[in-house]
């Protein structure tokens, strides 16, 4: 990507000084036992599936319906605002996130809905505390609609890149991108319609889950739509770095790479075909309107 003319967006939130890398889950009444780490962690490791949703006690997504969050003393919950980032590492997130929320401006205005509502970015090495819980650096990047900010512990990206042998900067744009989508959810209102949807069909839960997470990588196929048409920031081979990525976030890939066969019922973010598909989609209409999962 290149990225040298972008200016850094205002919205991050540096807690990596001020992060704890220790500590205990608890809070609301509620403790978590070494076990239930553990299982969480499995299953962001094995499923994809969101350690907050286990460790918060429900899905995440309960605290847009009044579901109360998980909290824990300790933990830094704020940190540098609106300062430019000057390590290397943070002059990119910033950049990248700078370029969605220029993309979304664009889109926002050309569907008549009014100024977009720009999320903030929080970094931070360790853990931290979010409306929806404390957030650790194996969860990998996430974004808690009860706040509205993205967390990422920047580890994340190197252990990926060692474990699932995705690299690439454009990859990590990919993966700001997709929770940048979660963003866009939450403020048109989709996320409490998935919740409310789960909600009713308890059963279907898993399914309406992957509608969610395409949708979000339709909405990441936007972004890149956008910066490929401005024709200054997508470099060879950049394209091809997002599409190994969400590839190799698909629910069958990491169970087959894990346990040797994939179980589609237990899939909650979409099969490596389902992502690359829909980032597809989103990256050649350039049109919002056509990121709709549920209707395929």
């Amino acid at each position: 990507m290149r990225l040298d003319d972008w200016k850094q967006s205002r919205n991050i939130e540096d807690r990596r000084g001020s992060s704890r890398g220790g500590g205990s889950f608890g809070g609301g009444g509620r403790k978590i036992g070494l076990g239930t780490v553990v299982i969480a962690l499995a299953a962001w490791y094995f499923l994809g599936v969101n350690p907050l949703t286990i460790l918060g006690g429900g899905d995440i997504l309960s605290s847009v319906t009044g579901g109360s969050a998980t909290s824990s003393s300790g933990y830094s919950t704020s940190g540098t605002t609106g300062q430019e980032m000057t390590d290397a590492e943070g002059v990119f997130i910033s950049k990248v996130l700078k370029t969605t929320e220029t993309v979304w401006e664009r889109i926002y205005a050309q569907n008549g809905w009014g100024q977009y509502p720009q999320p903030k970015l929080v970094l931070y090495t360790g853990a931290t505390r979010s409306a929806c819980g404390v957030g650790q650096a194996q969860m990998g990047p996430f974004y808690c609609p009860a706040d509205e900010k993205i967390y990422i512990d920047l580890s994340f990206f190197r252990d990926t890149g060692r474990r699932l042998g995705v690299n690439g900067d454009f990859a990590q744009g990919y993966v700001i991108a997709h929770e940048v989508g979660h963003h866009v959810q939450q403020r048109l209102g989709l996320l409490d319609q998935y919740q409310r949807a789960k909600q009713a069909n308890p059963r279907q839960a898993n399914q309406i889950s992957v509608v969610s997470e395409l949708q979000a990588d339709c909405f990441a196929g936007l972004w890149a739509y956008e910066l490929v048409k401005a024709g200054n920031v997508i470099e060879s081979g950049d394209i091809e770095e997002a599409m190994e990525a969400a590839e190799a976030v698909g629910d069958d890939r990491i169970q087959k790479s894990q346990q040797g066969y994939a179980v589609p019922d237990s899939f909650t973010h979409g099969s490596s075909a389902q992502r690359v598909a829909w980032f597809t989609r989103g990256m050649k209409s350039g049109n919002i309107h056509q990121c709709d999962p549920s209707r395929s």
